[in-house]
């Protein structure tokens, strides 16, 4: 499985023109702005939706000055909303770095949340790419209503497998879906051919969360119980799979220890058991690859060449990954 850099090659350059592009959309009269944004750059993560938005626009046609605008955008409004969430969340510390509101508190962070989403609808109003706007606007507004969807019913803790479906295609997939349709759309592509990145986007970015779900049900590196989204009471699919398959007394059991017992490692480790036992994993593991399969039928459909490839070998690597 090559790394992330070997699979980055074909787009690197456009990569690093982007970066400097990036830090300039950011650019602010306020200093305190721009020591916030300085250090939202150089806490980067793999850079997975800005070459997801390039090797889209690759494969349908070539990457031109919108491409890059593009990139951006999705960059600034995606920045904006894990700004917020920080905060919603009460979360000091993204990718080992600490959060903006940990450094800067709650005021702060919603603001320079605002912040960059005035500067990703004007770098978008300034150059007339009211397409990619309406993209990127539409899955902000799908990953919010995903968000307050999850929260409601999580609440209730009464998801069916069609809902989890619903909630990670609105607040996971329809992101990745964007930079697809996004990269498509700059080059000028057809609405069929738009449509068709955004659904391949689409199709990636579900398969992506089931992985993500799937880590829940394992160790940590020191062998402790993981069990993140069951502390925060999150109810993925390997756990729906699982109190399907039992009677309704140990279903009621099982939901009961997730509702009240879930900061005792002991009991956390009794729920990962019982959705290993159920199967659960494997059974999210296959709805994974019926996911990715679905994708890559779509992306058979484009000419050979490296777009191409890369796009495939970044779609392994989100459902082969190891963490």
């Amino acid at each position: 499985m090559p790394g992330i850099d070997q699979i980055k090659q074909p787009i690197a350059a456009e990569i690093d023109a982007f970066e400097v592009k990036f830090k300039e959309s950011m650019h602010s009269n306020a200093p305190l702005l721009n020591r916030i944004t300085h250090y939202i750059v150089k806490r980067k993560g793999k850079q997975m939706r800005p070459m997801f938005v390039f090797f889209a626009a690759k494969l349908c046609g070539g990457i031109v000055e919108s491409t890059h605008r593009g990139a951006a955008l999705v960059e600034l409004l995606h920045t904006a909303t894990l700004v917020h969430d920080d905060v919603v969340d009460n979360a000091y510390e993204r990718r080992g770095f600490f959060s903006i509101n940990a450094l800067w508190k709650n005021k702060i962070a919603v603001l320079v949340g605002d912040y960059l989403l005035s500067k990703g609808l004007l770098l978008s109003v300034n150059n007339n790419d009211f397409h990619l706007l309406k993209i990127v606007s539409e899955a902000v507004e799908q990953m919010s209503e995903g968000e307050l969807l999850q929260i409601e019913k999580v609440r209730r803790m009464d998801i069916s497998e069609e809902l989890y479906f619903n909630v990670i295609r609105q607040k996971t997939a329809s992101l990745i879906a964007s930079c697809c349709a996004c990269g498509a759309a700059s080059t000028g592509a057809s609405e069929e051919l738009i449509e068709k990145m955004r659904l391949f986007g689409e199709l990636v970015g579900i398969a992506f969360q089931i992985k993500d779900d799937t880590f829940d049900f394992g160790t940590d590196d020191v062998g402790k119980p993981l069990g993140i989204d069951i502390k925060e009471k999150k109810v993925t699919l390997p756990l729906i799979y699982a109190l399907n398959r039992v009677e309704k007394s140990e279903r009621k059991r099982i939901i009961n220890l997730v509702k009240s017992h879930n900061d005792d490692p002991k009991k956390i480790q009794e729920i990962i058991d019982f959705v290993n036992a159920n199967e659960g994993v494997h059974y999210a593991n296959q709805k994974m690859l019926a996911y990715q399969n679905k994708a890559f039928e779509i992306l058979h459909g484009f000419p050979e060449g490296d777009a191409r490839t890369g796009l495939e070998q970044l779609v392994r690597y989100t459902t082969e990954r190891k963490k």
